[in-house]
């Protein structure tokens, strides 16, 4: 019984939300399918010279709602390549959640970060709404330093899987709450109202600063801290859609990692390319390759640094695919992808996961979700 109105619970509460999230709302022009082209950068080669088998520091990337079509139309927008191109691991993950065939990213998010299934809508828990350790908080446990980074709400699905414990995606303000109750290191997105203009009264950014984080919202002075907590907080809500938003999550991506590395015993790092998921909703072509890009320059950010160190594991994957994309035509030379979708919602299909680094031979062939986390997660454990 606890199990059925726990669901109930979720597909109510979750069914509301989609009410308010605009971002989900279908474009009806045909000219946003197609991404004319548009600029492109280099791609570097970086060699995966691991120092063991078994990695110190672990980078986990979502692009969410990113499928191989999506990866593919990032690929021709920029000319033929990605620094997804230096991952020589590729594998596939299953995506379905305890509830739905289809999963959606609050249960796929936790299932990456706990190695749970769970029902749709749930945030850390399980199918009984019992909370489940995520391996950020088990790197914490280990010593290790943590981070978060999006380019959505930092309180939003995917990111809140990682660090909160809520039986609805929906219930902002307890997923904002349940940042101090971890000692997670650095957090950069959005939602800062969620933390200041609560129902209960509280400001928790006061909370923040007294537990020692540095609350900054400006991305230009985000970027120049070096060291300690910080809580970057750079939207009221969600971020504004690439290339308006500039390079936030490159910038985020390189700032986070420039802290946690101080931590002499290792570091875990989710970042999340939100708004790959937005564009698929909307099926609007020209927003889903500026995402990918942008998210794609965020993993350059995280291969040079691990290309150096030689002991950072960096796993990309998707919570799911959106969109049902196909690519019907495309040019390299210009960039040119022209995109076809079947839903306005999410697919069922599998999502690549690649991998970098040592243990990377590990992420190859077809896996389940739970199974990418679990892979995670024992590498954690171990050091």
């Amino acid at each position: 019984m606890k199990k059925l109105f726990a669901v109930v619970l979720a597909i109510f509460l979750c069914q509301a939300s989609f009410a308010q999230e605009n971002y989900k709302t279908l474009s009806k022009e045909d000219s946003l399918k197609i991404y004319p082209g548009g600029s492109k950068y280099p791609v570097k080669n970086y060699k995966d010279a691991s120092k063991s088998s078994s990695p110190k520091n672990i980078i986990f990337m979502i692009g969410d709602g990113m499928g191989t079509a999506q990866v593919y139309a990032g690929i021709t927008a920029n000319g033929g390549h990605l620094f997804l191109d230096n991952f020589k691991h590729v594998g596939f993950s299953k995506t379905h959640s305890a509830s739905n065939y289809i999963t959606d990213s609050a249960a796929g998010g936790t299932a990456l970060s706990s190695g749970y299934k769970t029902y749709n809508g749930a945030i850390g828990v399980d199918t009984d709404t019992i909370a489940r350790p995520t391996m950020l908080e088990m790197a914490e446990g280990k010593g290790k330093a943590t981070g978060l980074v999006s380019t959505s709400a930092i309180t939003h699905a995917t990111p809140a899987s990682f660090i909160a414990h809520q039986p609805s995606r929906n219930m902002y303000e307890a997923i904002a709450a349940d940042f101090l109750k971890t000692d997670i290191d650095v957090f950069i997105g959005g939602g800062y109202k969620h933390f200041t203009d609560r129902k209960d009264g509280r400001d928790l950014t006061v909370d923040l600063k007294a537990a020692g984080y540095q609350v900054l919202r400006d991305m230009n002075e985000i970027e120049k801290v070096k060291s300690g907590k910080l809580a970057g907080l750079t939207a009221d809500e969600h971020n504004v859609p690439a290339p308006e938003r500039g390079t936030m999550l490159p910038k985020a991506t390189e700032t986070a990692i420039n802290i946690l590395k101080k931590n002499k015993d290792g570091f875990f790092l989710m970042v999340e390319g939100s708004q790959i998921d937005w564009a698929g909703h909307q099926n609007n072509t020209i927003y889903m390759a500026e995402e990918v890009l942008d998210f794609d320059l965020a993993i350059g950010k995280a291969l040079e640094f691990a290309s150096k160190n030689k002991e950072t594991l960096i796993v990309v994957t998707a919570d799911h695919e959106t969109g049902g994309m196909a690519i019907t035509d495309g040019n390299f030379s210009s960039g040119m992808v022209k995109g076809s979708y079947t839903t306005g919602n999410h697919s069922a299909v599998m999502v690549p996961v690649f991998a970098f680094g040592p243990g990377a031979e590990q992420f190859t062939g077809i896996m389940d979700n739970t199974e990418v986390a679990k892979k995670l997660i024992s590498f954690i454990l171990k050091k």
